[in-house]
């Protein structure tokens, strides 16, 4: 075992293990060596970007998440980039995809889907008073944060003013097909506003039904439903929802309720608490910068390796759930691609000191040497899920035999 550990920092923030890996990014998580605290990066390579025109994009993406500061949309603290890679530093959230919770479940209750179709009203409301359009609300692009607040994320497809024409109407065709509005497909321009709130009201019916309003296997029997506004409600749905979601799914858009007339709405309202929030004025000057090519921008990073002592892992209760497989969090940006790390993780009721000797004694028989430096351990109590972790341990064991693994695993 080395005595000493290098970690790759880039600026104030320190990079730890990969949460995705796409074509274009790679998402990895990080600390912020100066607060503490807990990031998510996503690293861009400027080469492919560049090779795959990709720049427009990219700037959209970010120069909208500059714009939204609202507590139900994902918070991009700041942008960075080196001579070779763009940096985007992200709030990190661990509760994963509102899409998983409704796969777990089948569907929610509607005081639940009531609570999180509220929190998505509020931040799309947000986001249109700033101009900026999503043009992509889906369930898998609603994250939850370790308190189950909901957080819009993924503005890849979002829409600027800019990409208003003259007729005041958005005019690209995109979405994911199951959600998108029909003057959407109908390519003859469409109000972004509207066409996110069709998205939130189908949203809302798979929250409660817990399966999709519009669903065909051929492509043009959907959108013919979806022009029509052809579904049936489920007999669970109270008369006051199946009201509002009719409203929300007019196929017609100049008669299509208004998110301001959603919050109005009784059943809308209900329990109802209006989000709190500092309103904030942002610069979009330096979102050029970071594609400044003649190399004298002051905004460049540079990323470098540092040695330090190895010390020991630490993990709070929320980074010790998120190393759980079914809470990986690589699909919240891109598809995981490449290998997975295999590791042996365990937890013990037992003291440290006690384990640490059970590792030694069964180890060294093995022919393994045993080295440790005079750390001190620290305990701490985790009350989570009601389940209480009296102390963590994490042992990588990756040169070990699956005999010789599950051997040491049994002594402890």
């Amino acid at each position: 075992m080395s005595s000493r550990t290098s970690r790759t920092r880039v600026g104030k923030y320190e990079l730890g293990r990969t949460l995705g890996e796409g074509t274009f990014a790679k998402v990895k998580f990080a600390r912020n060596v100066e607060t503490g605290e807990n990031v998510a990066i996503k690293i861009l390579d400027k080469e492919k970007v560049l090779k795959h025109k990709m720049i427009g994009q990219i700037k959209r993406e970010i120069s909208t998440m500059k714009l939204i500061r609202h507590p139900n949309v994902i918070r991009m603290y700041e942008v960075m980039a080196s001579k070779t890679k763009i940096y985007i530093v992200l709030e990190f959230v661990t509760g994963g995809e509102l899409f998983d919770k409704i796969a777990s479940k089948g569907r929610l209750k509607e005081d639940e889907a009531r609570k999180y179709f509220q929190q998505l009203i509020n931040a799309v409301d947000y986001c249109h008073s700033r101009c900026v359009f999503h043009r992509d609300l889906k369930p898998e692009n609603l994250l939850l944060d370790a308190n189950g607040v909901l957080k819009v994320s993924d503005f890849g497809l979002s829409a600027l003013p800019q990409q208003v024409r003259e007729d005041g109407l958005l005019h690209t065709t995109c979405g994911t097909p199951n959600y998108v509005a029909p003057e959407v497909i109908n390519n003859k321009g469409y109000d972004g506003a509207k066409a996110d709130l069709w998205s939130c009201g189908v949203i809302l019916f798979v929250l409660m039904a817990g399966y999709l309003p519009f669903e065909e296997s051929n492509l043009m029997a959907l959108y013919k439903k979806i022009f029509k506004a052809d579904f049936t409600f489920p007999p669970w749905f109270s008369s006051s929802a199946k009201k509002l979601i009719k409203r929300i799914l007019d196929p017609k858009p100049e008669t299509r309720i208004t998110i301001a007339e959603v919050i109005e709405n009784e059943w809308f309202k209900k329990g109802y608490k209006p989000p709190s929030f500092e309103q904030a004025d942002v610069s979009l000057d330096d979102v050029d910068a970071i594609f400044d090519e003649s190399g004298d921008s002051q905004n460049l990073v540079v990323e470098k390796r540092e040695e330090r002592p190895m010390t020991p892992v630490t993990l709070n209760a929320f980074e010790l759930i998120s190393t759980s497989q079914g809470l990986n969090l690589g699909t919240l940006f891109e598809k995981p691609m490449g290998l997975v790390r295999r590791e042996t993780r365990f937890t013990s009721k037992r003291p440290a000191n006690e384990i640490i000797s059970k590792i030694e004694e069964t180890a060294m028989p093995l022919g393994f040497d045993v080295k440790k430096n005079n750390f001190k351990v620290n305990k701490y109590s985790f009350f989570l899920s009601k389940m209480q972790f009296a102390i963590t341990l994490l042992l990588y064991t990756n040169f070990l035999s699956d005999l010789e693994r599950k051997f040491i695993i049994n002594q402890i």
